[in-house]
């Protein structure tokens, strides 16, 4: 099992930025990928980005390209979303989620985090 956990969201005003961060605990030996999903109201969960845990590649949604940046510190098992020129739309609640090497999705998840763009 792994553990994820949260932290970073917050309210702030449009053409802000914000920092996300994830810490995994548990058995994160098997992880293949991390990513950041985001709910807002209503509306189904999207995928933000994502990077693999061994080399580092990234991939983004089209509304976030340019504008957000994954990371990760493989020795803290952190992953990190940098939220740049922050938009009312990118307000939702965002998803920590990991996937192992024999996985086929994601399978972990986190609780969520708050993220609010005032316009």
């Amino acid at each position: 099992q792994v553990q994820l956990v949260e932290s970073g969201g917050g309210l702030v005003q449009a053409g802000g930025s914000l920092r996300l961060s994830c810490v995994a605990s548990g058995r994160t030996v098997s992880t293949s990928a991390m990513a950041w999903f985001r709910q807002a109201p209503g509306k189904e969960r999207e995928f933000v980005a994502s990077i693999t845990w061994s080399v580092g590649s990234t991939t983004y949604a089209d509304s976030v390209k340019g504008r957000f940046a994954i990371s990760r510190d493989s020795a803290k098992n952190t992953v990190y979303l940098q939220m740049n020129n922050l938009k009312p739309e990118d307000s939702a609640v965002y998803y920590c989620a990991s996937r192992t090497i024999t996985s086929t999705g994601y399978v972990y998840w986190g609780q969520g985090t708050q993220v609010t763009v005032s316009s």
